[in-house]
């Protein structure tokens, strides 16, 4: 297992700082295997491990089956966002994009396929690149940031074909809509917006500090987190996480949870959330919060439903953010395990 240690420490001295590592390490991001068998999780110092699911949820699993069968160095700094293809995973950090083959990943090979820059203003310009969307339709990946800009990228080329503009601010989080084409865009301007991938026209914005029902002065204006499902978004942050009708652009559900949120997906009949805290909030549509479910951690960053049909084994969802652990639910209703870096 590759791991990124000072050269010629002597033994006791890399075990602290192994120690240190850990205790100050941050996991930004998750993305599951497309077998749905593995799970990718990147931390703040550019390392990516793959944890074997199938094996940490096994009847005979051990201790050891909880640590990554595979940790290499993927970026120089954080690893803030991933997605996976049908046979690479891709992640990204400061001012790149960089993609591995899955199975020469599974084989312990750590050898980039590729790795790409967008097309910057100018040379001196690395932003982070901290949200990552696959538009499979169009074989493209959406990317964006620190330049308050929405990049596309075509997969089979390689080539960035669009840039989409109209943030005034960095840019936390993409959510797509599928039936449209659309691509939803939150960021610390406060608003969401909605472009049409067939113009790539802005068609649609929310500023949502400006209506009183959710605003949070104290908390800013940012947009943390967001998710669609067809004419319904969820979104959080500065703002109330709040329940959104797109059509009519009218908020129709305040969640009552004063942390701001880092992360949020629609799941069955349920919103789930998580951000300041160590729970994970399940809400019912109507507002009513259903339950809170403890993590190992004191702030979660990222949450991972893995839905794969290949693997129904392995249906769990699994919730990372200021620690060294991934915590693995099998069910909603509790943590059964956590994996650690």
């Amino acid at each position: 297992m590759d791991r990124v240690v000072p050269q010629a420490v002597p033994l006791g001295q890399m075990e602290v700082f192994q120690a240190l590592q850990r205790l100050h390490m941050t996991v930004f991001s998750q993305s599951v295997s497309p077998c749905g068998k593995f799970l990718a999780a990147g931390n703040n110092y550019g390392q990516i491990a793959i944890f074997s699911l199938s094996a940490a949820l096994s009847s005979e699993a051990k201790e050891e089956s909880k640590k990554p069968v595979v940790t290499f160095q993927a970026h120089d700094g954080p690893v803030y966002s991933m997605v996976s293809t049908d046979r690479q995973l891709v992640s990204a950090g400061d001012g790149e994009v960089k993609a591995w083959l899955w199975a020469e990943i599974l084989k312990k090979g750590s050898k980039e396929l590729w790795r790409c820059q967008p097309p910057y203003r100018t040379s001196l310009e690395v932003p982070e690149i901290n949200s990552l969307l696959l538009v499979p339709k169009e074989n493209s990946l959406i990317l964006a940031g620190g330049d308050c800009q929405l990049h596309t990228m075509d997969l089979e080329t390689g080539a960035f074909t669009r840039a989409l503009r109209g943030h005034t601010d960095y840019i936390h989080c993409l959510a797509l809509r599928e039936r449209s084409p659309e691509v939803l865009s939150g960021g610390e301007d406060g608003a969401v917006r909605l472009w049409d991938l067939r113009t790539a026209k802005e068609v649609q914005t929310i500023e949502v500090y400006k209506h009183e029902e959710c605003s949070r002065p104290h908390n800013g204006r940012w947009i943390g987190c967001l998710a669609t499902d067809s004419d319904w978004m969820v979104c959080g942050g500065g703002p109330a996480l709040t329940l959104w009708h797109l059509r009519s652009s009218t908020p129709t559900t305040i969640f009552p949870m004063r942390a701001p949120q880092k992360h949020v997906t629609f799941y069955q009949d349920l919103i789930l959330s998580a951000g300041q805290g160590p729970c994970v909030n399940q809400w019912q549509l109507s507002g009513e919060l259903k339950a809170q479910v403890p993590g190992s951690s004191p702030g979660l960053l990222s949450l991972s439903l893995n839905q794969q049909p290949a693997a129904p084994e392995c249906k769990v969802l699994t919730a990372a953010g200021n620690s060294c652990r991934v915590d693995v639910f099998t069910n909603l209703g509790y943590r059964a395990f956590s994996l650690s870096f």
